[in-house]
């Protein structure tokens, strides 16, 4: 997916009058942006010190490719000893990554931060190319993908070169829905995580997912409008689907989860997800930190080269995961 300057990024659709043709064509050009060199003026470039490779993933049914960040100075070159993981770095911490976008979006538009955690926790992170949302596709689907590649990875640890012991989920938008779906499966799978990092999720996807105060005052930023999020619902949770159980908001008990560090940009029609989120489980005695960013929008944490928050908020996960996976 190594990308070109003379790339431009699609004009924006009708939402509401989308087809599954008009998506897929969209999709495809969005995502060829969101890959490019072009777009590393606002995503940030690659850090030095980690190794990025592709690889894929064999799940129940299906292969799926993930994108892999290693520290260089652990001896890792980001390719798996055995085709499917591995390579050097034993014992390290595992991040497993969910990037945002829901129909849209690729991992490599996190190459800028997922890489410099890599590097400076350091860790192995495996950045998750979960199937997008389509006519065809829920967020069931998506979620099982989170989910799929944590079990897989931790269940064979030693060929990734990962300490299942020190393992963490992260995730942005769609992504940290997916991610805290991801912390809930693990809880009752019996799979101790240590930390989950929960960025602008969308964790409501339920007949309130609009209702939020936040939706009605930051219903029409540049980055996310109400459009979107009513598509995203749309194609996530299909009619007959139990929306509950796609909404950790809604979760009947979120005690004994994972540590959580929960960033809120303010001005996000999804703050308040973040917000109510943190309440809940802060009431169920699952630790947690609630760290809001006045004035950032959404998708701020991979936009650098556009906002100035970008940075501290990235150190703040950094020192978060550093500590809640150490030794």
């Amino acid at each position: 997916m190594s990308g070109t300057t003379d790339i431009t990024r699609p004009p924006e659709p009708d939402w509401a009058a989308l087809t599954a043709e008009d998506l897929a064509a969209y999709r495809d050009a969005e995502n060829r942006f969101r890959a490019s060199a072009a777009a590393r003026a606002v995503t940030g470039e690659p850090d030095a010190g980690a190794a990025i490779a592709w690889q894929q993933v064999a799940l129940p049914g299906r292969e799926l490719p993930v994108r892999v960040y290693r520290p260089v100075d652990a001896g890792g070159d980001g390719v798996g000893s055995g085709g499917d993981g591995g390579g050097g770095g034993d014992g390290l911490p595992l991040v497993v990554h969910v990037h945002g976008g829901g129909f849209v979006g690729t991992a490599v538009q996190c190459d800028g931060y997922a890489g410099h955690l890599a590097a400076h926790l350091p860790a192995v992170l495996v950045s998750v190319e979960h199937r997008l949302l389509d006519h065809g596709t829920s967020l069931r689907d998506a979620a099982d993908d989170g989910w799929d590649v944590l079990d897989h990875v931790v269940r064979n640890a030693a060929r990734w070169g990962v300490d299942p012991q020190r393992t963490a989920v992260l995730g942005e938008s769609c992504g940290g829905l997916i991610s805290a779906l991801t912390a809930l499966r693990a809880k009752d799978a019996g799979l101790r995580l240590r930390a989950q990092v929960l960025v602008n999720p969308a964790v409501d996807v339920t007949g309130t997912m609009l209702d939020h105060a936040s939706m009605a005052a930051y219903g029409n930023t540049p980055t996310l409008a109400l459009p979107q999020l009513r598509l995203f619902q749309r194609l996530g949770v299909p009619a007959g689907t139990d929306a509950r159980a796609l909404s950790p908001l809604h979760a009947d008990d979120l005690g004994g989860l994972a540590p959580a560090l929960l960033v809120v940009p303010t001005a996000d029609p999804l703050a308040d997800h973040g917000r109510r989120y943190a309440e809940r489980l802060r009431a169920a005695g699952t630790p947690v930190r609630l760290s809001e960013y006045e004035g950032a929008g959404h998708a701020f944490l991979s936009m650098p080269g556009l906002s100035p928050h970008a940075v501290p908020a990235r150190a703040e996960i950094l020192d978060f995961l550093r500590a809640a996976l150490a030794r």
